[in-house]
């Protein structure tokens, strides 16, 4: 992304999956010569490219620089890099809980604070109250920033009742970095600055068995997503730090959705469905499913060439789309549900698609009721939607 520091111009430069901790800014006049590091080009093509840039000739000793600096942060397709992965998949391999990831960052870090904060979020003030017939089986909240979208947690959070607080919650997540048409389990519990959750390990073992070649197990990705940790955090409000939770990321639906075709026509998606589903079935009585989804995601930081207002010019237009499929989850559709994400390759760009479908094709009897509907500005240029829902049989 662009600097954001005035003093530091160019490109900062960091690693989502933190194989890698440092952060790097590139100067405006070396971003370009990033290309040349494509496993193609060599390093007389560097220099080459750096003679053109800065018109002087003496530019050895600035390629040298640049490579030093990228191949030590991990920045570079090599064994450094390698060695970094490699270390922080067995480190959370062999970690026996899940750590909180984001405490400090989104959410405060101490005990009070937090609880403070939550209760803040949690204060009724004027919600719509849930005219859902049938009993709560499950809910889906967003997983944007608390700050921003505390209003819809509070929407979806607020339907639950304390009879629920032994079942186990299945959390379906969406998997921003994890592999296409994959499922990521762990075994581990989650711990917040609330306390230390219980992970249902048996019914993740039945998974793993059972889920097929779509199971991604003890994956790395549980590490630092922000999805399914928030949906713990208000869980644990609710109900108290040991809850118990069968966590699971879903990868997105690419295939499907770039080439076309149901997300079940790839047998590790299929298998992984009838394998939940048949879990949903079977132990009905002591499930509860929780959603952490996002939808649209528009504007300059999602690659659009339109600056988005949350509510306003193409927002509104938005909003309408968003409604339509929200209709469609609701009814349980999940056939049309999944025609309007196809449309356009899903130019929506909904990250919580691939968690819906799977929950609409894991608990078909579902019905749901839209609890609450936002846009919410995540930078003056750009603009995530999200709601709170309830679903019932």
């Amino acid at each position: 992304m662009p600097s954001p520091a005035p003093d530091q111009p160019g490109l900062l430069v960091r690693d989502p999956y933190r194989f890698s901790d440092t952060v790097l800014v590139i100067p405006p006049v070396l971003v370009e010569c990033l290309e040349c590091f494509d496993g193609r080009q060599t390093d007389l093509d560097l220099r080459a490219a750096l003679v053109r840039l800065t018109n002087r000739l003496d530019v050895g000793d600035v390629a040298q620089h640049l490579t030093e600096v990228l191949r030590g942060a991990g920045f570079l397709g090599d064994e450094t890099f390698a060695h970094m992965r490699d270390e922080r998949m067995r480190e959370f391999a062999e970690l026996p809980v899940r750590e909180s990831s984001h405490a400090g960052a989104a959410y405060p870090a101490e005990l009070g604070p937090l609880r403070e904060t939550l209760e803040r979020y949690m204060t009724p003030d004027g919600d719509r109250a849930s005219t859902g017939a049938g009993s709560l089986v499950g809910i889906a909240a967003p997983h944007v920033s608390p700050e921003g979208g505390w209003q819809s947690y509070r929407a979806a959070y607020r339907a639950l009742t304390p009879e629920l607080r032994d079942r186990t919650f299945v959390i379906l997540g969406t998997s921003h970095y994890g592999e296409p048409e994959r499922f990521g389990l762990t075994r581990k519990p989650f711990v917040t600055p609330l306390g230390e959750s219980k992970t249902d390990t048996g019914l993740v073992d039945r998974l793993e068995r059972s889920g097929g070649a779509a199971v991604s197990m003890e994956d790395y990705c549980h590490s630092f997503e922000h999805t399914i940790e928030f949906q713990v955090l208000f869980l644990q409000h609710v109900f108290g730090p040991d809850i118990r939770i069968l966590p699971v990321l879903c990868g997105q639906f690419a295939r499907s959705i770039h080439v076309g075709g149901r997300p079940e026509e790839n047998d590790g998606v299929r298998r992984f469905l009838e394998a939940l589903g048949e879990l949903g079935e079977r132990e009905a009585r002591r499930l509860f499913w929780v959603l952490g989804i996002d939808m649209a995601h528009m504007g300059a930081r999602y690659g659009d060439p339109f600056p988005a207002l949350a509510d306003q010019g193409r927002m509104a237009e938005v909003a309408e789309r968003d409604r339509r499929r929200i209709e469609h989850i609701n009814a349980g559709d999940s056939e049309g549900f999944w025609d309007l994400v196809q449309q356009n390759r899903d130019d929506l760009k909904w990250c919580g698609s691939s968690p819906l479908y799977t929950f609409l094709k894991a608990a078909p009897g579902a019905r749901g009721e839209l609890l609450r509907y936002e846009q919410w500005n995540i930078d003056p240029r750009s603009v995530v939607s999200f709601a709170g829902i309830g679903f019932y049989r």
